[in-house]
């Protein structure tokens, strides 16, 4: 290699058509780069503000409907211990004779654990977005006319209803937290929990908990599917008021007999 003025060494005398690509940029422009392969529809409506609102809303819906045929079914208790057992018993059948016992059960349950799971990181990710296009918080008292308490708490009462879920899994579903749980007799364990005063407390708040994020939620899914209108607002308010309502009444009202002895 041979040094030319200023200590730099040439590149054609290290390499033959060292130059060339220079060569060529100049004569004919730089290089065109490849383009880059478009990631699949479902990422980049992932990754966009809308679709993850949308998902949010989607698997809200997933999930208002679990809850309320999850009362429904849990309301059986007051018909008495064949009746609730014989539901719990169904449930493990359903898909029979097409599908094995107790597989369509497991379908739905994966289903309910994918929509809670979007649910979860949806929020969590719109919460993110919404802090970095805004990095300077309020430097004024804000006016909370619009948002009002429960679009306030969605967060603390989602943490509630995560903490309560695993819990309520422990009790009443693997019964590690039940000292009375049978497997399968679906009354005797409710029972068994709700005598226990602390516990029937619990519950009782947690489902007041999930009363205030159901009425935001079943609220602003709407909007988030772009049905918002002056017409329809009205009816979204009364869709989501007796909606959590009805939630909240059902799933208090069993711990609350049960502990005071109302019944059995």
């Amino acid at each position: 290699m041979t040094k030319v003025a200023g200590g730099e060494i040439s590149t054609a005398q290290q390499r033959e058509d060292a130059d060339a690509a220079d060569r060529l940029a100049r004569d004919q422009g730089a290089p065109i780069p490849k383009p880059r392969r478009k990631p699949p529809f479902f990422v980049t409506f992932w990754r966009s503000a809308i679709g993850k609102k949308w998902l949010m809303a989607i698997s809200g819906i997933i999930l208002l409907g679990y809850v309320l045929a999850h009362l429904i079914g849990n309301l059986k208790v007051f018909l008495g211990k064949s009746d609730i057992n014989e539901y719990a018993a169904w449930l493990r059948r359903m898909g029979e004779p097409a599908l094995p016992h107790e597989v369509l059960l497991y379908i739905l349950r994966v289903v309910l654990v994918t929509a809670f799971a979007v649910h979860i990181v949806a929020a969590y990710q719109l919460t993110r977005m919404n802090q970095k296009a805004r990095p300077v918080k309020y430097q004024s008292p804000r006016d909370y006319a619009a948002a009002d308490f429960a679009s306030r708490t969605m967060r603390w009462t989602g943490i509630i209803v995560g903490l309560f879920i695993i819990f309520h899994l422990l009790d009443l579903t693997f019964g590690t937290a039940n000292p009375g749980y049978v497997s399968g007799n679906v009354y005797r364990n409710l029972i068994a929990s709700f005598h226990r005063v602390p516990v029937a407390i619990v519950y009782m708040l947690a489902n007041i908990a999930l009363g205030i994020h159901i009425f935001h939620g079943a609220w602003s899914m709407f909007q988030s599917l772009g049905w918002n209108n002056p017409k329809f607002n009205p009816w979204r308010r009364y869709f989501a008021i007796g909606f959590a309502g009805l939630i909240t009444a059902g799933n208090v009202f069993i711990p609350l007999a049960i502990v005071t002895r109302l019944y059995p």
